[in-house]
């Protein structure tokens, strides 16, 4: 396995600087400026009919310095009682105009002071909200999927994934950038900001309560360092990572990797069968896309089928895992299925199949 240089040493100092927090999928809002301008057109609006209410009724209003009110004197008017600043130059002498303060001039003032400091107050509860919601996320958050690197290798991972009915809830993505973080919470993936290799962000990423955990970091050497931190936070969780050279997966897998994907080679042996035959090519693609078309899934065999031989099931089975041991379909080894065998097929896959619990895609091992 090569090692990082003093270069790449460095720089994964700087990304441990990086303020690692969590990042959750946000509704879409307004923006700030429109917002503002909405409340500002709703203060004018009562303001304007606070002042028309008083210039109807300006015979009951006096003022201290002139007598009479005209339209001038009824802004002012409404401008210093919605304020509450209340100067007490102008005044409603009549019944009409006390009964009008009443009912309302006074539930306007109400509505004014409410538009005006409602603002303040959701800037000042933003914080609040935002900790009561990480809050109730860390407490439901349970054998959920931990994407580490959200580049081309783990954002195609996480779709696939969430082709078979995995939720978008129960995904958290970690990455030492910002900008990939919003892009993967814009996504409606949760996320966490830092460096993966630290135990404390996969912490933060509640790792020791997930289900499986996919390693697509751009470096081998930050693959492993990965692998053995989420292992020893987690003992029980399916981690399955990618790795560019071949000659580093077995120290992956000494790592703690349940699998591990060598995406150079996998892409270069696709290449090859494409121009060897570029049908079989077109099909292989089709089954490594989930969701659509020909899928491989790994199912347990059901009661219907013990007893029975590979080519005496429905689907079209490929390999056979019993035990620890993955038997090809023409094994002489398999004879007869047995409960606790579990078969990896090729079905047929349209928009109203249902995935159950009890089939995953074989991507997922």
């Amino acid at each position: 396995m090569k090692l990082p240089g003093h270069d790449a040493i460095a720089r994964q100092a700087d990304e441990r600087l990086v303020t690692h927090r969590v990042e959750l999928p946000r509704q879409r809002v307004e923006r700030p400026l429109r917002q503002v301008a909405k409340r500002v057109v709703m203060a004018l609006v009562v303001l304007v009919g606070t002042a028309l209410i008083v210039y109807l009724d300006r015979d009951g209003y006096t003022d201290n310095s002139d007598g009479p009110v005209d339209l001038l004197d009824a802004f002012y008017y409404a401008t210093v009682t919605l304020s509450t600043t209340g100067y007490g130059d102008i005044t409603p002498v009549s019944d009409g105009a006390r009964f009008t303060n009443i009912f309302l001039v006074t539930p306007l003032r109400v509505l004014f002071l409410i538009i005006l400091v409602g603002t303040t107050l959701e800037v000042l509860t933003e914080r609040t909200r935002e900790e009561w919601r990480l809050n109730r996320w860390r407490t439901a958050l349970r054998d959920h999927t931990v994407v580490i690197g959200f580049g081309t290798k783990g954002r195609s991972a996480i779709q696939t994934v969430c082709a078979t009915g995995l939720k978008k809830e129960q995904v958290v993505v970690v990455d030492p950038s910002s900008k990939v973080i919003e892009a993967a919470t814009a996504d409606g993936y949760a996320g966490v900001i830092g460096d993966a290799t630290r135990s404390d962000v996969l912490l933060r990423a509640e790792v020791q309560r997930a289900r499986q955990i996919i390693i697509a970091t751009q470096r081998d050497d930050t693959a492993v360092l990965v692998t053995l931190t989420a292992r020893q936070l987690n003992r029980k969780a399916k981690i399955v990572a990618a790795v560019r050279e071949e000659e580093n997966a077995p120290l992956l897998k000494q790592s703690g990797a349940d699998a591990v994907i060598t995406s150079a080679s996998a892409a270069g042996r696709l290449l090859g069968l494409s121009v060897l035959s570029p049908s079989a090519g077109m099909v292989m693609e089709d089954l490594i896309q989930q969701g659509s078309g020909l899928d491989m899934v790994e199912r347990p065999v059901i009661k219907a089928e013990v007893g029975k031989g590979v080519r005496e099931v429905e689907d079209l089975v490929v390999s056979v895992v019993r035990g620890h041991r993955v038997l090809g379909y023409d094994d002489p080894a398999i004879g007869k299925l047995q409960l606790t065998d579990r078969l990896i097929t090729i079905v047929r896959v349209s928009p109203h199949t249902q995935v159950t619990p009890d089939m995953k895609p074989l991507s997922q091992d």
